[in-house]
């Protein structure tokens, strides 16, 4: 029998701890490429049809270089989860880091505020898909059919999670190239329309402004975080989970940099644009792509709230085996293998927040919340490469530690520009979780 979490891992093996091991009737069913999918599919949301025009307007022409610096700051990151996944073949991500690392109370605190992150996400984004499709259906914007927009889109990604892990991937597949598809034609027609004198300015520098773009950059480039989440049911986990990380920042950032240059070189006055790329798009190519740019950012709103339920109810999963809440979050369908109580249970509580809260409220509560777990897990690499130290197959990052505290160093100045009512709900919610905590049951045996 594999140890119960709350006792050591040997260091001469990979963590085998019964809790967070592949679960009984689970397939390991998602390729290479499908987790390369999911991972770009979790990170390209709604952020970058609007970032051009808030980027512009906090750092002007500047915002070019900003978003091709925040991309290689927020590698720093996925660096690290990158290297704690080459350890593990079990779900969890920054929980089982943690855990691993600091013992069952750190882990649960990440792992609970990682559960907040993905509950708050899947409410907002589904709040944002409903303005999304409001610019076409109007009607959307208020009333039944509001509801209809945000409630039918939980319905039908639950549907899917349920299911099965193998459907949900390829749902998420297809959605990232969908939302890819017109950001690439934006990209490609737009280019000879470019007109270079619009990154000229004679403006200085708004180095006030520095501070909040860091926080709009950094947080376009979130979500990678999930991609673990569901690694037992991944293929080669230790080997894919990496590969996918580190593919995804690389593409992700290219795509960010090209999309900001088009944009600033084609639409005068960007910054004030509330819709910059359909704008720039009806300027140089007409209506029909700004339609297609506007159904774009539907379908990757849409397409990320996938992501957000599918990953979410793998840490309610992984907390419920570890004797964490109600044990029935824990059970696994019979039929489709997949933790489907667990599933509806986090689209009830989104829809539930999603009618209550706008799409601003409930993005602000996600985002000290995953700063929490980029700390935890960039901390807990500093561990678990002294443990696993020369482990075969394990990625190694260049430096030794100066990765991981760079990534702590960068999360702390981040957490440093938060509000003080973010850092209250943080604290409140850090709170929460140890009272739950303390009310956990025995955890479940091999």
């Amino acid at each position: 029998m594999s140890q119960p979490p709350s006792q050591p891992t040997p260091r001469a093996s990979v963590p085998s701890s019964s809790t967070l091991s592949q679960t009984p009737g689970t397939v390991r069913a998602v390729s290479r490429w499908q987790i390369v999918g999911l991972s770009i599919n979790d990170v390209i949301g709604s952020g970058i049809y609007l970032l051009p025009a808030a980027a512009a307007l906090l750092l002007g022409p500047a915002s070019l270089w900003a978003v091709l610096l925040a991309g290689f700051a927020v590698a720093l990151l996925v660096l690290c989860y990158a290297q704690a996944a080459s350890y593990f073949d079990q779900p969890g991500g920054g929980y089982l880091y943690a855990r691993e690392a600091f013992g069952p109370f750190a882990g649960f605190e990440v792992g609970w505020m990682l559960l907040l992150t993905r509950i708050s996400t899947a409410a907002s984004l589904s709040n944002g898909l409903a303005e999304a499709v409001a610019l076409f259906w109007p009607a959307a914007k208020a009333g039944p059919a509001r509801v209809f927009v945000v409630a039918g889109s939980l319905a039908l990604l639950v549907l899917i999670n349920v299911i099965g892990v193998r459907t949900a991937a390829r749902a998420g597949v297809a959605l990232a190239i969908g939302k890819l598809v017109p950001l690439v034609l934006f990209v490609a027609i737009g280019a000879f329309y470019f007109d270079p004198s619009l990154l000229h300015t004679d403006a200085p520098f708004p180095v006030h402004n520095l501070g909040e773009a860091a926080l709009l950059l950094l947080f376009a480039y979130a979500g990678f975080e999930n991609l673990p989440a569901a690694a037992g049911e991944y293929r080669n986990p230790r080997r894919d989970v990496p590969f996918a990380l580190l593919t995804m920042i690389v593409l992700v950032t290219i795509i960010y940099f090209t999309v900001q240059l088009v944009a600033l070189g084609t639409l005068p006055g960007i910054a004030t644009s509330s819709s910059p790329l359909a704008e720039a798009a009806a300027r140089f190519s007409g209506t029909g792509l700004a339609l297609v740019l506007t159904i774009g950012a539907a379908i990757s709103i849409l397409g990320t709230n996938s992501n957000t339920v599918m990953m979410g109810p793998r840490y309610l999963l992984a907390l419920s085996k570890d004797g964490y809440g109600p044990r029935a979050l824990g059970a696994i369908h019979p039929r489709f293998h997949t933790p489907a109580r667990a599933v509806l249970f986090i689209g009830v509580i989104a829809l539930a927040l999603a009618l209550t809260g706008s799409f601003q409220q409930l993005a602000l509560l996600s985002v000290v919340a995953r700063l929490c777990t980029y700390i935890g897990t960039a901390v807990s690499v500093l561990v678990l490469q002294k443990r696993h130290h020369g482990r075969e197959g394990a990625l190694h990052l260049p430096g030794g530690p100066l990765i991981p505290i760079a990534a702590i160093v960068l999360s702390l100045g981040l957490l440093a520009s938060a509000s003080t009512a973010n850092l209250i709900a943080a604290a409140v919610a850090l709170v929460i979780g140890a009272v739950i905590y303390k009310l956990r049951r025995k955890p479940e045996a091999a």
